[in-house]
């Protein structure tokens, strides 16, 4: 019964169509799930982003929709991705290909939505996603929940964006316009390692706003050492908890970019 809420509609672009579902009115906000889909909370920041007055949008890339992660699904979600196409999970300096996909969904939420724009919010191995579909002037509000992608097996990978040098230069182009990128990462999360948001402080300047929640040892939430998912697996919705300071953090960015642009 997670997605018992939305509604059930699929989107076409370029001969690949997809299911999507959606949850409210306002401008849309495109939530792109982490590893292994759409789970149960997943559905429940979406519920969060349609309780702040915007159209919460799910596109499904993987998974099944609505079924609770485990170490199974996980793993062949995981698996399947390495060797699916759309996915640039090992390449750098690459846009995975499903990226054109996602941005023409963007652009057709927005005509159908209205609004200033759109928020992105990707996570784990979307989580770059969000980054790339700056691109497109649609996007206002792009947040990178722990961006894992290009896995980060060598020094070189652990730096990259997993987007293209050309995707670089325009999403450059629209941070010094004035749209900022809201990123999150566990400080001691090896799978979206610092040196990633190192560059993207070097990249993008003060137009990224870097949320790094302590995770090591003796922190004094008690947060875990291989703590990985910011808004969903390991959230604790508690005032004063740093990760619902984080899940406050996004959902106060998407309002000011989409619902009050002129406050």
């Amino acid at each position: 019964m997670a997605l018992g809420d939305y509604t059930e509609d699929s989107f076409s672009h370029r001969g690949k169509s997809r299911r999507v579902f959606r949850h409210g009115t306002g401008p849309a906000v495109i939530v792109i799930a982490e590893v292994p889909g759409i789970t149960p909370e997943v559905v429940a920041f979406a519920d969060r982003v349609h309780d702040l007055g915007c159209t919460a949008v799910l596109p499904h890339l993987f998974g099944v929709p609505g079924e609770p992660a485990s170490a199974r699904n996980a793993t062949q979600v995981l698996a399947w991705t390495c060797l699916s196409r759309e996915f640039a999970t090992f390449a750098t300096g690459k846009t995975s290909p499903v990226i054109d996909w996602l941005r023409a969904l963007g652009r057709h939420e927005l005509d159908r939505c209205g609004g200033p724009g759109i928020g992105a919010v990707g996570m784990c191995l979307t989580g770059g996603f969000a980054l790339a579909m700056m691109v497109d002037d649609a996007v206002l509000a792009p947040v990178l929940s722990q961006p894992s992608l290009p896995f980060p097996v060598s020094r070189r990978h652990r730096r990259d964006l997993g987007i293209s040098a050309a995707d670089l230069e325009m999403v450059r182009e629209r941070a010094s316009a004035g749209v900022e990128v809201l990123g999150l990462r566990f400080a001691g999360d090896i799978a979206c390692p610092p040196e990633r948001f190192e560059r993207l402080r070097r990249e993008l300047g003060d137009a990224f706003i870097g949320v790094e929640i302590d995770s090591t040892p003796g922190n004094p939430h008690g947060i875990k050492k291989r703590a990985h998912s910011v808004l969903t697996d390991e959230l604790v919705d508690e005032p004063g908890h740093p990760t619902r300071d984080a899940l406050d953090r996004v959902l106060g960015f998407l309002r000011s970019r989409l619902l009050d642009p002129a406050a």
